[in-house]
């Protein structure tokens, strides 16, 4: 493959760059992809090459490797980040970013929609190093200043919310964040860097699960963390004191994932609004939440900063007794029952988060159920709803 020099390659579209990023032909024999590197040892010639700790390009296993560099090197570039570091999982990548930038004595501000396991660390770990965590109203947006103290050092965000999808005014909130010294941390994992440029947007850490739609298939952990020059130092030396690596083949997996994961969301955007319209109009729903439909409250932020929508939303039912939703969930043929989403396969979850949101009263009105949609066909996925539905009826009766 010919090189390209820096100039031409800043020119390429976002598209034509995520089938470039993170591989070298050059450098693998001609092997279009970069291959997994399994290892702890990375031998040197001299001691003072094994010494040059700082300025090596690889010293350690957990530090690094040639798989782990191109996935770190595509991701940066597509979040229009300093750099990129992996873990685990898309929860390791929150503990990790977290531990980063809070201490003893710091005021944290986290969205009550916010991912549960997150809260769940806030008030846990989190508290037991001595960070008071506040919740706060998703809607405030600029507002955000008002719950703001002197040791207020980072907010948190997440776009549309866990579950409920409030949509999160994320440019005001980092103004109003940034005029205080305090840094913006954003869960970004629905949209992508693709849908939702976070640090265009103002927002100096971003968090990903890698496991949902850049693996796409169901088959991988992990997690990316992306930060502005502001934070990237940080959070490198956190990472590296953590020794919080993936492992080689999720890695490698998440860059086959790259290639095709714009072609996946497009498609599953499209399904999804498809079959989010489908609902609109069932008897048995009450409302939608997804921010891509006109009348939903956030839809006119995500039209201003998103460049689309994914294939996560949820519903509310009209009153139901919970016999009647089970009824409807159990006998569901396309739709599983499990957690995680971004795969290739359609996914139901019941869900009520009003037993632990302290900042907002959740009273939606009905049963709620957060769904994913695959790319099964959605004719498909329409009639196993509608046979749920009958049996919501048949049980509610």
């Amino acid at each position: 493959m010919k090189k390209m020099t820096a100039s031409r390659h800043a020119r390429l579209d976002l598209t034509t760059k995520m089938m470039l990023g993170g591989r070298n032909p050059d450098e693998q024999f001609g092997f279009v992809n970069t291959p997994i590197y399994r290892g702890s040892t990375v031998l040197k010639p001299t001691v003072k090459a094994l010494n040059d700790r700082h300025h090596a390009r690889f010293v350690y296993g957990t530090m690094g490797s040639p798989t782990t560099e191109a996935l770190e090197k595509a991701w940066t570039e597509l979040s229009g980040a300093a750099g990129t570091v992996l873990v685990p999982s898309g929860l390791a990548a929150v503990t990790i970013a977290f531990m980063a930038f809070l201490k003893a004595g710091d005021h944290f501000l986290a969205p009550d929609s916010v991912y549960r396991p997150a809260r769940n660390f806030c008030d846990s770990v989190l508290k037991r190093m001595g960070v008071e965590t506040t919740y706060y109203d998703p809607l405030l947006g600029k507002d955000i200043a008002r719950l703001m103290r002197p040791n207020t050092v980072a907010i948190h965000t997440e776009a549309p919310g866990s579950q409920t999808f409030e949509m999160q005014d994320i440019p005001a909130i980092a103004e109003a964040a940034h005029a205080r010294g305090a840094i913006v941390m954003m869960d970004n994992t629905w949209a992508t860097p693709l849908l939702f440029p976070p640090h265009e947007r103002g927002v100096d850490v971003a968090i990903e699960a890698g496991t949902k739609y850049l693996g796409g298939h169901s088959d991988v952990l992990l997690g990316m963390i992306s930060a502005n020059e502001r934070c990237w130092k940080r959070l490198r030396d956190t990472f590296v004191a953590f020794g919080c690596c993936p492992s080689p083949e999720d890695v490698w997996l998440g860059l086959r994932g790259l290639r095709t994961m714009e072609l996946r969301l497009r498609t599953q955007e499209k399904k999804t609004l498809d079959m989010a319209r489908w609902l609109q109009k069932r008897p048995e729903v009450l409302r939608v939440l997804h921010p891509a439909l006109p009348d939903d409250p956030g839809h006119a932020i995500w039209k201003r900063d998103f460049k689309g929508s994914s294939s996560l939303f949820s519903i509310v039912l009209k009153p139901a007794p919970q016999e009647a939703v089970e009824a409807m969930l159990n006998g569901l043929s396309l739709f599983g029952m499990g957690f995680s989403w971004g795969g290739y396969e359609s996914l139901a979850v019941p869900f009520d988060v009003s037993e632990y949101r302290t900042a907002t009263r959740f009273d939606p009105g009905g049963p709620c159920i957060r769904l994913q949609i695959g790319l099964e066909s959605n004719r498909d996925l329409k009639a196993d709803l509608a046979a749920g539905f009958r049996r919501l009826a048949k049980a509610a009766n």
